[in-house]
């Protein structure tokens, strides 16, 4: 399909040039700079795609490489070997209070960029932001606290099934359209993670009921995280004033479930407050690492704006798929036929679901601008009184410069006029 050019118009010319093409309704679109839109063609979108993997791929990355750093401190902050701080929930709140700060240094420092136009009011942040909120807590303090009772492998076992939590809310918020094919794939991917992690372990009922609880939490925060990426009028416009905006929520969850499950009476009596210097040391080291968790949660934040909580969901699998091999390579961690078996299966389930994109990215319309670019759905919204506003003004341009179609067209001039001649006459 070929582009249309749009047409120059001077101020000499523009009742006498003739005037633009357009496409049909369903194709004719506009962008914010007036140019005229068309529908990509395939290889057009095939290129966007690519475009958007690249991008996506390295938001992934960054998120994997924060991640990875975190996950370190964390081994590092709670092993008992090592600086045997026992209170995660705490350590996990204070990061909360640190991604604040840093996401309103960010609003303020490049507010054009980040910045919202309006914050939500009272009732909007009640109804939108706290239930957001509240699900990533406890999803964070319900998986910390089953770490207590139940094995990493037992853990990482049934924390798989948030997959299928985040298909569910994702189906049920209308943010992924059903397909049986869909499913399949995530039925396959959580298959081979069951496969990855399996060892020989115990049952504990109340650990199981603690991380099967944070699965169905995880799938609700992500869905609702991607709904509230869609309220963009309501200050949800950008990943920095998400945090901005959800993070005093999170710390002051956090915090209340700390001082009930971990005493902050024998806290702050331990040896890590004895004395100022060791007081010092010990904020220090609990408050840097809220850096690398911001860097972590932007990242989070940007793939699913771009991606949705479903993408972001299996790039979270294929980080552990990651984990569990560089681990087995470097650390000489023992993988049974069993494990191997289950890191190509949920390996190939990831490739499928890439492909599975893939293939509705091509299939679906995208509308490009007159540079060639993809116009988003709120350029379009807030566009289109312009649209209509331009298809009126050429229709306006066609009548004035179509000379002689009064006496070409004369029914049709007369339906167009406001008063004929013959009225005149018998009035």
């Amino acid at each position: 399909m070929a582009r249309p050019q749009p047409n120059e118009l001077s101020l000499d010319d523009s009742l006498t040039s003739s005037p633009p093409e357009y496409y049909s309704d369903q194709e004719a679109v506009y962008s914010p700079s007036n140019s005229i839109g068309y529908v990509a063609s395939v290889e057009e979108k095939k290129r966007l795609w690519w475009r958007n993997a690249v991008v996506n791929m390295m938001f992934i990355g960054s998120w994997f490489f924060f991640a990875i750093l975190l996950s370190v401190y964390n081994k590092w902050m709670f092993s008992d070997s090592h600086f045997n701080f026992p209170y995660p929930l705490f350590v996990t709140s204070l990061h909360m209070i640190v991604q604040f700060a840093l996401a309103a240094l960010v609003l303020n420092i490049w507010p054009k960029k980040f910045k919202p136009d309006r914050y939500p009011t009272p009732e909007e942040y009640g109804k939108k932001a706290f239930p957001t909120g509240a699900a990533t807590s406890l999803d964070i303090g319900l998986s910390n606290l089953s770490l207590k009772t139940v094995s990493l492998s037992f853990y990482t076992m049934v924390k798989s099934s948030s997959l299928i939590f985040v298909l569910l809310f994702a189906f049920l918020f209308h943010l992924e359209r059903f397909s049986w094919r869909l499913v399949g794939v995530i039925i396959l991917i959580c298959s081979g993670v069951l496969l990855m992690v399996a060892t020989e372990t115990h049952f504990v009922l109340g650990g199981f009921l603690l991380v099967i609880s944070a699965s169905a939490l995880g799938g609700l925060r992500w869905g609702l995280t991607q709904v509230l990426f869609q309220n963009k009028k309501m200050g949800f416009s950008n990943p920095a004033s998400t945090i901005f905006l959800l993070s005093p929520i999170m710390a002051v969850t956090l915090c209340t479930l700390s001082i009930i499950i971990e005493s902050w009476s024998k806290l702050f009596g331990s040896e890590f407050f004895s004395g100022p210097t060791r007081t010092m040391q010990t904020i220090l080291l609990l408050l840097a690492p809220g850096v690398l968790a911001f860097c972590m949660v932007l990242s989070e934040f940007y793939i699913i704006q771009r991606a949705g909580m479903v993408p972001m969901s299996i790039a979270g699998i294929a980080k552990e798929v990651a984990t569990i091999t560089v681990s087995a390579w470097f650390f000489g961690d023992e993988l049974t036929p069993l494990n191997i078996t289950g890191v190509g299966i949920t390996i190939c389930g990831i490739v499928l679901f890439t492909y599975h994109k893939y293939l509705k990215s091509i299939q679906s319309t995208v509308p490009l601008d007159g540079h060639g670019n993809p116009i988003l759905e709120e350029e379009m919204a807030l566009n289109a009184d312009d649209a209509e506003y331009s298809v009126e003004l050429d229709e306006t341009v066609r009548l004035t410069s179509d000379r002689g179609s009064l006496e070409i067209h004369p029914a049709e001039s007369e339906s167009q006029m406001l008063f004929s001649a013959e009225e005149e006459l018998e009035s």
